[in-house]
């Protein structure tokens, strides 16, 4: 079966890739952003923040609200306490709850 007779058949298949462009957009930024990185441990550093800052958006984490959360808790985590990390993680209950986005309303029809 040519690949092109699929899409009538399969309403999940989209004619464009414009969903993964955006998806991929803020890499491309964050790649020249990480030109102006003076050295190889401040490109760690960026790449870190950006890491936290992109698994945030994907778990429906408002970032700055996160990152402050964080910077908040992690001078007073028990090193010995094998759970403490995992609260800080942001798919757990405490940080949901804390830092989510909330839903925007939807309009009656």
């Amino acid at each position: 079966m040519d690949q092109a007779q699929c899409l009538p058949v399969d309403g999940r298949l989209e004619l464009d890739n414009n969903r993964s462009e955006r998806a991929i957009k803020p890499f491309v930024i964050g790649r020249k952003n990480w030109l102006f990185a003076n050295t190889p441990q401040g490109a760690r550093s960026s790449a870190t923040i950006y890491s936290l800052v992109e698994t945030a958006k994907e778990n429906g984490l408002n970032p700055l609200t996160y990152l402050t959360y964080l910077f908040e808790q992690l001078p007073n985590i028990d090193a010995k306490d094998p759970q403490a990390l995992d609260r800080l993680l942001p798919w757990s209950d405490p940080v949901q709850a804390r830092c989510r986005v909330p839903a925007k309303p939807t309009r009656p029809a």
